[in-house]
């Protein structure tokens, strides 16, 4: 039976130009959408799809719209197996969307790894042997900042967060990063974001930053974060999609890492 082949958009340079690459292989492009995210975000999408010549299917889940709706919920942010968004905003909303086509069953997944992140490509593989999966921009030796260079010449303006100095375009105050340079970096741009991160996570308990200190890794607050820590290095967070869900355990309690 011929695989369904979907690439799972993540609104991202990366995702975005493997799409046009891959594009006749295709069957259907999803996106699964945060309200977190940075609004510009939807703009990049519609000018991707004009480009790519295949529309982006949005999905979203049912009930939890922000990540700070559901951890309110849940009583739950993260801890250093992940972040509860991960499983729930997007995971279950992939889980929803292949139950209901499942009639499409065997699916082939297409992924915007780069020619530089063979690691994250054989932990895909090694994690998802149930699907078969697409790599163009492996597959074609292009790197991350080829990738940049080959929107920049399509003429789309890449999404704001890559303008603000983000490395990719998560949810603002993308509750997987760890780096104080990302937090001072919200800080500076999201002030009201991170006053909110920073209160929930003193209300649960919760330590969403790590340094390390005499060669070991500490974890500690946004409240005990220093304006001035982690400048100059980059504020690193991967992009978000399926990939967190192989990275992270399914929590399910209140985490204090």
């Amino acid at each position: 039976m011929t695989p369904y082949t979907v690439m799972w958009f993540s609104a991202g340079a990366s995702s975005a130009v493997a799409a046009k690459l891959a594009v006749d292989e295709i069957d259907e492009i999803l996106y699964i959408h945060i309200d977190d995210q940075h609004s510009d975000t939807l703009r990049f999408l519609k000018e991707c799809e004009e480009w790519i010549g295949k529309p982006i299917q949005i999905l979203q889940h049912n009930e939890y719209k922000t990540v700070d709706a559901l951890n309110e919920k849940t009583r739950f942010m993260s801890s250093v197996h992940g972040a509860k968004c991960t499983g729930v905003l997007k995971k279950k909303v992939r889980e929803d969307w292949e139950r209901a086509n499942a009639d499409k069953y065997p699916f082939r997944y297409v992924w915007g790894f780069d020619a530089g992140e063979q690691l994250r490509i054989d932990r895909v593989v090694s994690t998802q042997p149930e699907f078969t999966h697409l790599f163009p921009l492996r597959d074609k030796r292009i790197h991350k900042i080829e990738v940049h260079q080959i929107l920049k010449a399509s003429g789309i303006s890449r999404p704001e967060m890559y303008h603000l100095g983000f490395r990719n375009n998560n949810c603002i105050g993308c509750l997987k990063s760890s780096s104080p340079a990302y937090w001072n970096l919200i800080r500076k741009h999201f002030p009201d974001i991170f006053e909110i991160r920073r209160q929930r996570e003193e209300d649960l308990g919760c330590k969403l930053l790590e340094r390390t200190e005499s060669g070991e890794k500490v974890r500690f607050t946004l409240t005990d974060l220093d304006p001035s820590e982690g400048a100059g290095m980059p504020p690193i967070v991967e992009d978000c999609g399926i990939l967190c869900e192989v990275m992270s355990l399914n929590n399910t309690t209140k985490g204090t890492a």
